[in-house]
């Protein structure tokens, strides 16, 4: 399977190929047919990226000496059954 890149730009090249004013009907058809089976595995493969995006947004921050672990269980101004100030 080829990268998004690489899809890309042959999607690119396809389209170059279209707009060309001494392709035949047929050929462009073809490159048409192409372009469109691609732009969809295209879309599938964002589609993808974006869920995988989506996962590692929504993980936790692991616990690191920059990231220590936030517990506020017995802040200095919570109160513990009112002996606590």
């Amino acid at each position: 399977m080829n990268t998004f890149e690489e899809n890309l730009a042959k999607l690119e090249k396809l389209t170059s190929d279209i707009k060309r004013s001494d392709i035949s009907l047929e050929d462009a058809l073809k490159d048409f047919e192409e372009g469109i089976k691609l732009a969809s595995g295209m879309e599938k493969q964002l589609d993808e990226i974006e869920g995988k995006i989506q996962i590692l947004m929504n993980e936790p921050q692991p616990v690191s000496k920059d990231n220590p672990p936030q517990l506020d269980l017995f802040s200095d101004d919570s109160e513990v059954n009112g002996t606590r100030r």
